[in-house]
């Protein structure tokens, strides 16, 4: 017999169908790089890493990012990729794992595009040869610097501008996602989602600060969305039309966190009606904290919709939260020095899904506390504490 759900959370353990997704509840594990596949192959760690949340009762596991089939998807040799008969062979036995956990699991396709370099820092033996390779940059911009994360001396080191992509290495990335997107279908997951924000290739093209291109991908934002658009087409088309499709999405880039894509609701339709008409089933708003305002200098209640909300009202479509549940620290503020506080927000969480913000919420940090975090908000235990020393640290010594 299944564990009761705790009154008042009934909403997060409702199931939910998606095309072809069928998903116990609202509940999915938020992608976090780890940089734990050896040679960007996923093993028995990861397949144990993955399996063990959907078997403690996650509706939807997401994946770290993955790379793409290009050379400069990601920029760390332990990063994993889909491009390869060996990583399709590799993933299908995470998929298998999860599956046979009772989970499902989605692959979330990633480059890195004017960010590269950021993780390269943290693999000395391939650092060299890493960055030898030229990042793909829309305008060939790394991005104004404002409120960031990134040391002086690291900015100061990718800011230098380079050239921008040409036409054919727009058609080969566009290229590259539809084929890997085929791959994730061939290694068993249940749907693709596309990481287009935080300053990444995809969310690179949108951002007027990267995107100053005067030919037909850039321009006002209608003709900068036009990437992530192709990108969007190409991946529906090879993953076909029953496979869900999720796109992460964000205001803020890590360059800047202060940035954002879309300055009015009607900008931001533009922008995600775009990739709706493309072929985006759901999109995942990315915010520091998941109640957030999008858009809080409006009056009345328009001021208190949150981004996943909006996303909702403006598409159509399902959409998706994420940042800060049970956490009372931004994981900007931590990256800071912040001091890491608690917070017991869950119930704000099911109070904005009954209110219709948004159909899922991903959870990261608490997922790393504790597999079975699913059944501690089913019974509305005591939250784990997350202690990023020990939750964060790397799955595996890469000089082991």
């Amino acid at each position: 017999m299944s564990q009761q759900v705790a009154p008042g959370r009934e909403a997060l353990f409702r199931p939910l169908e998606i095309r072809s997704l069928h998903l116990a509840n609202r509940l999915a594990m938020s992608p976090m790089t780890r940089m734990g596949c050896p040679d960007g192959l996923p093993d028995e760690v990861n397949r144990e890493y993955y399996a063990s949340r959907a078997a403690g009762g996650t509706g939807l596991v997401v994946t770290e990012g993955i790379g793409i089939d290009h050379p400069t998807s990601v920029d760390h040799a332990w990063i994993p990729r889909l491009d390869s008969p060996a990583s399709v062979a590799a993933w299908r036995e995470v998929t298998g794992a999860v599956h046979s956990a009772g989970g499902k699991i989605v692959a979330q396709l990633w480059h890195v595009g004017p960010l590269w370099g950021a993780n390269a820092r943290f693999d000395k033996p391939n650092r060299d040869r890493l960055m030898e390779l030229r990042p793909m940059r829309p305008s060939g911009l790394w991005g104004t610097p404002g409120v960031t994360t990134y040391s002086e001396r690291s900015v100061a080191r990718w800011i230098p501008e380079i050239e921008p992509m040409t036409e054919a290495e727009i058609t080969e990335t566009i290229e590259a996602y539809a084929r890997s997107a085929a791959l994730a279908m061939e290694a068993g997951f249940d749907g693709v989602t596309l990481h287009g924000g935080h300053g990444y290739l995809l969310d690179a093209f949108v951002w007027a600060d990267t995107n100053r291109r005067t030919d037909a991908w850039g321009g006002d934002l209608a003709a900068r969305v036009r990437y992530p658009a192709a990108v969007v087409a190409a991946v529906r088309e090879a993953i076909g039309p029953d496979a869900p499709l999720f796109y992460r999405f964000s205001q803020h880039t890590q360059q800047d966190y202060k940035a954002r894509k879309a300055e009015t609701p009607d900008e931001l339709g533009v922008y995600l009606g775009a990739l709706a008409d493309a072929g985006v089933d759901l999109f995942d708003a990315s915010t520091r904290r998941f109640s957030d305002a999008a858009f809080p200098e409006l009056e009345g209640d328009d001021g208190e919709v949150t981004l996943a909300g909006w996303a909702r009202r403006l598409t159509g479509k399902a959409s998706g939260a994420v940042g800060g549940v049970g956490i009372g620290t931004s994981l900007r503020e931590q990256k800071s020095g912040a001091e890491i506080s608690a917070s017991d927000n869950v119930d704000l969480v099911t109070e904005l899904m009954d209110r219709g913000e948004f159909d899922l919420i991903s959870v990261g940090r608490l997922h790393l506390a504790d597999p079975g975090i699913a059944g501690v908000l089913r019974s509305a235990g005591p939250l784990p504490e997350f202690i990023r020393e020990q939750h964060e640290a790397p799955l595996r010594d890469p000089q082991a």
